[in-house]
């Protein structure tokens, strides 16, 4: 099937996570689709990768630690002082291990939640006054089924998603009179690296709820945060956009 076109010349995005899964395939179409890309990641190794492959000289990244405000801030005044900030993925994020809720880790529970949730707000925080200011903006937020469903065994990350769809609908309200869409996605478990933090038995149990019985292909869910990023959504926001084969039910 043939990938539509998307309109994002003279636009600049910022993806985080962008080096891996979902935000690096963000961080393909984008380009083809004309836009600058910023790919944030903490993984140095991945980056030089990921930037080795994709050889596009509207491509830079920074290595960002989204849970570090101070980190976050500074990299967007770097950024702000030549270019502003036309789009924002909040992608980074990560599963934690798989406990039940009284036996789980304090830190990585912790961990889980300021990565999910906390590197959500402070990315929105560092970079929505450059959108205000220039009128113009684009986030979407990447969240899971889990945040509307709770997973068993990931209450951490179950609670982190969920703090950023409640996050994305009371910023996507506060922007709403300007031109400034708030979206968050939902999507049911996706064929990426993220996955291989789960157990055999965790994965399966998420297969088993699909209905179309078959995990999110990664062009899938890019194809719907492209819509979301341009500037043919015109009118949505603060909202949560399903993309779960039927897993969820509201």
């Amino acid at each position: 099937m043939d990938k539509i076109s998307f309109n994002f010349k003279n636009k600049t995005a910022v993806i985080t996570g962008g080096a891996q899964g979902f935000g690096l395939d963000i961080a393909k179409r984008f380009l083809n689709s004309g836009a600058k890309v910023i790919i944030w990641d903490i993984d140095p190794k991945m980056v030089e990768k990921s930037l080795k492959d994709l050889n596009n000289s509207n491509l830079s990244s920074n290595i960002v630690d989204v849970s570090n405000y101070q980190e976050v801030d500074r990299t967007v005044k770097e950024i702000t002082k030549n270019s502003n900030i036309d789009i924002l993925i909040n992608n980074a994020g990560i599963t934690g291990p798989t406990a039940t809720l009284w036996e789980y880790d304090i830190e990585m529970w912790k961990k889980v939640v300021d990565i999910n949730l906390m590197g959500t707000f402070n990315c929105c925080r560092a970079i929505v006054p450059n959108m205000i200011k220039n009128n113009y903006g684009r986030i979407v937020n990447v969240a899971s089924v889990a945040g509307k469903d709770g997973n068993a065994n990931a209450s951490a990350y179950s609670v982190g998603k969920a703090g950023a769809i409640g996050l994305t609908k009371s910023l996507g309200k506060e922007l709403a009179d300007k031109n400034i869409a708030v979206n968050a996605v939902t999507p049911a478990g996706a064929k990426t690296r993220i996955l291989d933090q789960m157990t055999k038995e965790h994965v399966q149990r998420m297969l088993s709820k699909v209905p179309r019985g078959r995990f999110l292909e990664v062009e899938e869910f890019t194809s719907l945060v492209c819509w979301l990023s341009s500037e043919e959504n015109t009118f949505s926001t603060a909202a949560v956009f399903d993309i779960s084969g039927g897993r969820s039910t509201y």
